[in-house]
Formats: structure tokens, C-alpha cells, sequence
């Protein structure tokens, strides 16, 4: 009724599933609440914001591979949800999932081809071609072409933390976990620029490593009584860190939704429109 462009721009029953993505009515701070900084946490949880149905649609593309496989995992423990005197989480696929025996923790993810290669560790290096430049300032100098190979620091940082947290859940309940896992599915895999970032299958699975539970109660524990205090005294927790805001402050500028109700997202914005 009150669409700002007069007809939808998605049918209604995608609007629905994706503002149902959206209310996160749980008793307890879950796994994901706490991974993402306090700050944005809070603002979520106590400012009305709006977001882009078409921002979100690759969201609700994840979520229907969720429901796929849990169709198909019968035999596996699946969109199960645990929980702990600190925080809650709902663990994807858990078994004998790779099928050698191994209790596995698995999670799944559609990411784009960037994201896979940061989280695959892909560095860039030049290859030479064979062919030499022959007029210009670089004659006679060898060419050489962007190839991405493994070797680089892995990106997966807020996955080890999601999966550990959940691995921690799991084990308080008896279930053993001899190994952690993310499947990745690529969106944009046959495409070229999927293909000039390396990304030459649709699919990957890697190994996450295991965090001591020490470090893990320690650190969800913190989350969640910063979260907790901000909620009672109505305080704005203080800025996001800066892995949670990401490098160059990226997430703060284009891809936090609370970004309208953050003084700090508003400060980035405004010097942007003074060098403008």
C-alpha cells in the first residue's frame, strides 16, 4: 500500500519470504547476531530500517539451497537448533556427510566468485605470455597476464567463527565433531569474470580449523554482554571493529542496513559528498 513506485517490483509471496528472512525472534543472541559487530547488532534489533528487496534476493537464494538439502538429508542431522547459557545457533548438515566416516560439521554458503577466492586463499601473480611488447616504452619487454593460484591468506574469518561457535554446540550435547566444513556454492561460476578470478567450478568445499573452546566461550561471552548492556541502558554501543566493519570501512558504506541510523556510516557519507 505504501510502495514509493506505485507497482512492486518483485511478486508478493518473494517480498514475504524476504522480510520474513528478517525478524529473528529468538531468546537468546544467535551465533550470526554476535559474529557481525554490537553496534550493527543493536541497531537492528531497536530502529526501524528498511532494505532492498533486490539487495537480498541472493540471500533468499541461499536459503532455498538450505531447503533443498535439507530435503535430501534424511540421514544427517539438519537445520537443527542448539543452545547455551550465552547464545543459540541452527547448524545446517551434520554427519557422515563426505562419506568417509568422519562426523562433519558442514555449512553451506552462495557466495559470489570474489568471495570464493578470498576464502580459497587465490593470490595474483604474472605469468608470462611468450610475447614481448614491441613498440611503446616497455619494448622488447617480456608480456605477462593475471593468473590467480593458491598460497594466498585465506579469508574466512567470520566462517571459522560461525562454525566453531556451532561445533562448541553441538559437542556440550555429545555430538562428536572430527571435522568442519563450508560448501560454496558459486552464483556466477561459467561466467568470465568468475574465470579471470580463478574460480573455474561451481562448487568447493574447504576445511575450516577448529578454535579452543576457551577462546570461543571467551569471545561469544563478551559479544553477548556488550549486546545485552546496550539493550538494558539504551546505549549506542561504540563503532563496529574494524574486521566487522571490513576493509576500507565497505560494509559501512554500501552493504550495512542499519547504515542510516550509524553516526559513524553518516560521518563516512558526508566527507564522501564534501570531496564530491
Amino acid at each position: 500500500a505504501s510502495c514509493p513506485e506505485g507497482t512492486r517490483c518483485l511478486l508478493y509471496p518473494t517480498l514475504s519470504a524476504i522480510a520474513a528472512s528478517t525478524h529473528r525472534k529468538l531468546r537468546q543472541p544467535s551465533v550470526t547476531e554476535l559474529i557481525i559487530g554490537t553496534r550493527e547488532a543493536y541497531l537492528k534489533k531497536t530502529t526501524n530500517y528498511s532494505i532492498d528487496p533486490q539487495a537480498r534476493l541472493f540471500a533468499l537464494s541461499g536459503s532455498a539451497v538450505h531447503a533443498a538439502h535439507a530435503g535430501q538429508a534424511e540421514e544427517f542431522l539438519s537445520e537443527a537448533r542448539f543452545h547455551c547459557d550465552t547464545f543459540c545457533g541452527q547448524i545446517d548438515l551434520y554427519g557422515d556427510v563426505l562419506g568417509d566416516g568422519i562426523p562433519t560439521l558442514a555449512d553451506l554458503k552462495t557466495v559470489g566468485s570474489y568471495k570464493a577466492l578470498k576464502a580459497l586463499g587465490l593470490e595474483a601473480v604474472d605469468v608470462e605470455t611468450g610475447e614481448v611488447y614491441k613498440t611503446g616504452e616497455r619494448k622488447g619487454q617480456p608480456k605477462t597476464r593475471k593468473e590467480w593460484v593458491p598460497g594466498g591468506r585465506r579469508d574466512v574469518r567470520e566462517w571459522a567463527l560461525q562454525l566453531n561457535a556451532y561445533r562448541y554446540l553441538l559437542e556440550r550435547e555429545g555430538f562428536p565433531v572430527g571435522r568442519m566444513v563450508i560448501q560454496l556454492l558459486v552464483r556466477d561460476a561459467g561466467l568470465e569474470v568468475a574465470n579471470r578470478r580463478g574460480i573455474d567450478r561451481g562448487g568447493y568445499v574447504i576445511e575450516i580449523n577448529r578454535i579452543s573452546d576457551c577462546w570461543i566461550e571467551r569471545y561469544f561471552k563478551l559479544k553477548s554482554r556488550r549486546l545485552y548492556e546496550a539493550l538494558w541502558t539504551g546505549r549506542t554501543p561504540g563503532t563496529c571493529r574494524s574486521n566487522e566493519r571490513w576493509s576500507g570501512d565497505r560494509k559501512c558504506r554500501d552493504y550495512c542496513e542499519v547504515r542510516s541510523s550509524c553516526e559513524y556510516a553518516q560521518s563516512l557519507s558526508a566527507k564522501e559528498q564534501e570531496v564530491a
